[in-house]
């Protein structure tokens, strides 16, 4: 029976996936797999039967990417699952953004003990009045799965929509409207749109890229919202734009000390995926993806090793092997094979960066000495007896 820890608390719609083939279990270093939200793992000990951790949600700062890629241990991820929540706050902030919803509640509220206040609302919601989206201009930063719902749904209300991505994938294009306008050069969103967001990981050539300089290109009165990752932005070029008008709001749903203590900031306590549909959602994609690990050895959503699909096997054993991705490495395998004299009768090998993933069906049950076997080879990191 697989053991399953739940290191936060996990939806049970998704837990009610798990078959009784699984134990969820008190016990991290018994686990098979790790289930996660939020809790930090950098400095936890991975011990040697632990073969998959699965975040439910988007990001995985919380984890130790290569040092579980050392041990042979999948990390999944669960893209998409908490797009809709994610693209309804974007919405809802760029609606607060262009009508000073927040500044006229806070006023109903300091004044509500006035008599008169049915007539005072007469002279004083012109200090709160805005603008619509009907019509502006929107620049949508990465058009992945939480990108591309925004776009379209920007389309929708009236907007005229870019969305940037070089890197976008076929299923996020086919899933498009047809009048978002997919441009090449960012630097069109910065200079042509009124409303700027950014949907995209915070890696080495992301961090900071909302700064003095990409602010110095955009319209005067722009707002910018964030709900990727606070280290996009950086907050001294971020404060000044606010403070000479240049940005009209900056909307975060990562406040920290900097943006939570700057005027015309709009700072949400990075709700965007807090629903419960999105984390019964992500909980029930990353369940499924760890137990057709666990029991086939495929791999889908994970962000240290590449995915690979065999489907279900028909055969008598089933091998799975994480490995360097190195040369001669597939012909060190089938040597072994033979040496074993070890028919086999399906395999597939794929690579993400450093690291490589090999599923082997064979015509024989795979044994314990030919997993020692193969364990041996140079620059093997784990060997599994999936079937």
């Amino acid at each position: 029976m697989y053991q399953v820890h739940c290191l936060n608390k996990i939806s049970k719609v998704g837990l009610a996936h798990l078959t009784d083939q699984y134990e969820c279990n008190d016990n991290f270093d018994a686990a098979d797999a790790v289930l996660v939200r939020s809790a930090a793992m950098h400095d936890m000990e991975m011990k040697e039967n632990l073969l998959a951790i699965a975040r439910a949600g988007a990001g995985v700062n919380n984890i130790p990417l290569e040092k579980c890629a050392e041990k042979g241990i999948v990390v999944f991820n669960t893209p998409g699952a908490n797009a809709n929540a994610v693209k309804e706050l974007v919405i809802a902030g760029m609606l607060l953004a262009s009508r000073d919803i927040i500044g006229g509640i806070e006023w109903v509220k300091e004044n509500k003990a006035e008599e008169t206040i049915a007539k005072m609302v007469e002279k004083e919601k012109s200090k709160f009045a805005g603008c619509e989206l009907l019509g502006k201009k929107l620049g949508v930063i990465g058009l992945g799965a939480i990108g591309a719902k925004i776009a379209n749904t920007a389309v929708s209300l009236g907007m005229e929509v870019y969305g940037y991505d070089p890197y976008i994938s076929v299923e996020a294009a086919w899933s498009l409207s047809r009048e978002v306008q997919h441009i090449k050069n960012v630097e069109k969103i910065y200079t042509d749109c009124d409303y700027i967001t950014i949907h995209v990981p915070a890696l080495d050539n992301t961090k900071g890229m909302i700064n003095q300089d990409t602010i110095a290109l955009m319209k005067d009165g722009v707002v910018v919202l964030n709900f990727s990752r606070d280290v996009l932005v950086n907050d001294a070029a971020m404060a000044e734009a606010l403070k000479s008008g240049k940005v009209k709001r900056y909307v975060t749903d990562f406040p920290n000390p900097a943006s939570a203590n700057m005027e015309h900031v709009i700072a949400i306590p990075h709700l965007g995926a807090s629903t419960e549909e999105a984390e019964d959602n992500c909980a029930v994609m990353a369940v499924n993806q760890v137990m057709d690990y666990l029991e086939n050895g495929n791999i889908k959503n994970s962000v240290n090793f590449p995915a690979c699909d065999m489907g279900v096997c028909s055969k008598a054993g089933r091998i799975a092997i994480h490995h360097r991705n190195v040369p001669n490495m597939l012909a060190k395998f089938t040597g072994a094979c033979s040496a074993e004299n070890i028919n086999i009768s399906d395999m597939i090998n794929k690579s993400m960066g450093e690291y490589s993933y090999t599923l082997m069906d064979i015509d024989s049950p795979a044994t314990e000495a030919f997993v020692k076997v193969i364990s041996e080879i140079p620059e093997v990191l784990k060997v599994r007896i999936v079937k």
